[in-house]
């Protein structure tokens, strides 16, 4: 028998010579002495593998020879335990093991309530119901031994999510005094996310002030961190959002609290100006604080950009504070600060405010670190600002052009018109092309955008300082620059851009300010005015035609001021042309002449008011004997067609206020042309 074994191991010996095994027991072909190529099959293995078990069953003998000397792949250890009775044994360990922890059972049942409950469009509401009842009763009055365990941690957030008010209340009282803790937490964290998400008070109240005093651990622990800043972002009040940041100021802030009752503010400024003896330490504090965190590359917190705009806002631009902080944040060699800041309120603050204060040289280091970002900048709520302090900064119109235009307005000539329509129609996108034609209108930003007015004019105070060029030559260099690419667009996507308000205005704008051969632009313009007016789809057709341009307000407007060729100019009472001129109305007049009447009589009739009145226009005749031979159509019009959307709307605000609005109805601009063809 032993002969036996001994010629299963010499087997196992000969394959070992003559082939490589992976861990799987395979067989890999090896190259012999000789050139050849020789590959054992898995079969010779599993016959020599019988032959030694045979061996062993006959005898009541294990060998000892490893399955590497082998080559038998056994499952049996050298106990004689099958690899299958080990792996069972251990799960069975492990079971015995849970299950001796603490609140096994009720974990367990936690879970398959979980299991069942986070599959919600399998279960009904009524079951649903009886779910979370039932897991309410498992873990009422023991929630925070549940918290700090991954897995039931889960069924708790479940709970949260489908409790009532007044269980997500219970649960935030008896979670009272762990939520600093909870954190710190790789899974609770989570927990204190759905409690907020639902903006109750109640909760908030509990939970925001559970972080006082803990700002500098927390901001600086890797999952803390997030949590306190998304707290600090988006769910608390302006009192509590003051007594966070000015932890920021020193650890006696950390400490004491403002009495009740006294205003809190987060304003170092103020705060010094109180107690200037506290400015030093303060200021060190804040700045190291922050360089902590900078170093660390814990540079994404709003938090952050808030303390350091703070910090900035409190130094002298020609002390060696300032010079140290302006370094600091050009060494941040990934840019990943810079970035961050630009997404933020205060962040996009701070970087405008460098720019201004900057060399050319400083402000094109700190302009390198957006390379590639410049597009989602743009439709930023605040990155944009960045965009906007750049025009009027850069005195190196060349270097502009080419870092953001390349970008905004693309690249690619294919999808040049898919940029400018995003941007001519997007809020925010709209003033990086628009600020430079109309520069600070009321039109462009709006109340939403106070923000932006008020960093312009911070930096146009700092820049008289800082820049050497005239802002008028920059603002026309910018525009030539720009031009080509707009007017490209504005030919090539002539309806998608006059389909929306914000479209007419960007192309009106592009058309009276842009430099260069605009021929193609307008000829695409005038194409979007042709066909019937009040054409309607057919009565078996999938859906309703879009309105013609004609009848929309931005439309007619747009109209009205491209053949007047310029802008009204309230000062001087006139129409300001632009040179050289547009001569629209020529272009246009051909497009709708065969339905100038459904014009004349709709909501565009200033539009063909306009005509009229243009200098430059070469068929006035033909139009006045139109409109003439149609006097019938224009005088129902004047007094029985009914008011636009506009005059209605105007009507109302004046009823509203008490005003007198028996004024006749009709179209106003119809009234206009007959009082024209009767001249």
């Amino acid at each position: 028998m032993a002969t036996k074994s001994s010629s299963a191991a010499a087997a196992g010996g000969k394959r070992k010579a003559f082939g490589k095994h992976n861990e799987d027991g395979r067989t890999k072909a090896v190259k012999t002495t000789s050139g050849k190529k020789h590959i054992k099959a898995e079969a010779e293995d599993n016959e020599s593998s019988d032959e030694s078990s045979d061996a062993e069953f006959h005898t009541g003998e294990t060998t000892t020879s490893t399955p590497n000397e082998s080559g038998n792949g056994s499952n049996e250890t050298k106990s004689g335990t099958s690899s299958r009775e080990a792996h069972a044994k251990q799960k069975q360990l492990a079971q015995e093991r849970k299950n001796a922890k603490p609140l096994a059972d009720e974990v367990h049942r936690t879970k398959k309530l979980w299991e069942k409950l986070r599959r919600k469009s399998h279960v009904l509401k009524e079951e649903r119901q009886q779910l979370v009842e039932e897991l309410f009763t498992i873990i009422t009055g023991r929630i925070k031994d549940f918290v700090l365990k991954h897995d039931a941690v889960r069924a708790v957030q479940t709970a949260v999510k489908y409790a009532t008010p007044v269980q997500r209340r219970q649960i935030a009282k008896e979670l009272q005094g762990t939520y600093a803790q909870l954190a710190e937490s790789r899974y609770a964290k989570f927990l204190i996310g759905k409690l907020l998400v639902q903006n109750d008070k109640e909760i908030r109240d509990i939970i925001v002030p559970e972080f006082y005093g803990k700002v500098r651990k927390l901001i600086n622990h890797a999952e803390g961190s997030w949590i306190l800043d998304d707290v600090y972002r988006g769910v608390v009040t302006k009192e509590q959002k003051a007594n966070l940041l000015r932890e920021w100021y020193g650890p006696e802030f950390a400490l004491f609290r403002q009495p009740k009752g006294t205003e809190v503010t987060g304003d170092l400024s103020k705060i010094l100006a109180d107690e200037p003896s506290k400015r030093t330490t303060a200021m060190k504090y804040l700045f190291d604080m922050a360089n902590g965190l900078i170093q660390k590359k814990m540079t994404g917190f709003t938090m952050l950009h808030d303390a350091l705009l703070q910090y900035f806002l409190n130094l002298n631009p020609e002390s060696e504070e300032f010079k140290e902080f302006f370094e600091t944040i050009k060494e941040d060699e990934t840019g990943d600060l810079l970035k961050n800041m630009a997404f933020t309120k205060s962040g996009a603050r701070l970087v405008c405010l460098l720019l201004a204060h900057g060399t050319a040289k400083d402000r094109k280091q700190l302009l390198k670190a957006y390379k590639d970002t410049y597009q989602l900048m743009s439709g930023d709520n605040h990155a944009h600002a960045i965009i906007l302090a750049a025009y009027d900064l850069l005195d190196d119109t060349v270097l502009t052009s080419k870092t953001i235009f390349s970008e905004i307005l693309g690249k690619n000539e294919e999808k040049d018109a898919e940029h400018v329509i995003f941007l001519a129609n997007d809020l925010n996108a709209r003033t990086t092309v628009l600020y430079l034609f109309e520069g600070m209108s009321k039109a462009l930003f709006p109340a939403s955008h106070a923000t932006d007015l008020e960093i312009l004019k911070e930096i146009h105070e700092i820049r008289t300082k800082t820049s050497k060029k005239d802002a008028e030559v920059r603002r026309k260099e910018l525009v030539t620059a720009m031009s080509s690419q707009l007017l490209a667009a504005i030919a090539s996507s002539p309806a998608d851009l006059v389909a929306t308000s914000f479209g007419c205005q960007f192309v009106t704008d592009v058309l009276l300010s842009a430099t260069g051969d605009k021929k193609a632009a307008l000829e695409a313009i005038a194409s979007t005015a042709g066909g019937d007016p009040n054409a309607e789809a057919p009565k078996d057709a999938y859906q309703a035609l879009p309105p013609h341009i004609s009848t929309t307000i931005h439309g007619g407007r747009m109209f009205k001021t491209l053949i007047a060729g310029g802008r009204f100019d309230k000062a001087t009472g006139s129409i300001q042309k632009v040179d050289p001129p547009l001569n629209f109305a020529d272009l246009l007049y051909p497009v709708i002449k065969d339905h100038i009447v459904q014009w004349a009589t709709g909501p565009s009739s200033w539009s063909v008011l306009a005509m009229l009145e243009a200098s430059d226009f070469s068929s006035k005749k033909e139009l006045l004997k139109t409109l003439k031979s149609n006097k019938k159509a224009l005088i129902k019009a004047a007094t029985e067609a009914p008011a636009s959307k506009k005059e209605e709307m105007e009507e109302k605000s004046k009823a509203k206020k008490g005003k007198d609005t028996s004024a006749p109805k009709g179209n106003q601009g119809s009234k206009l042309l007959l009082e024209k063809l009767d001249a």
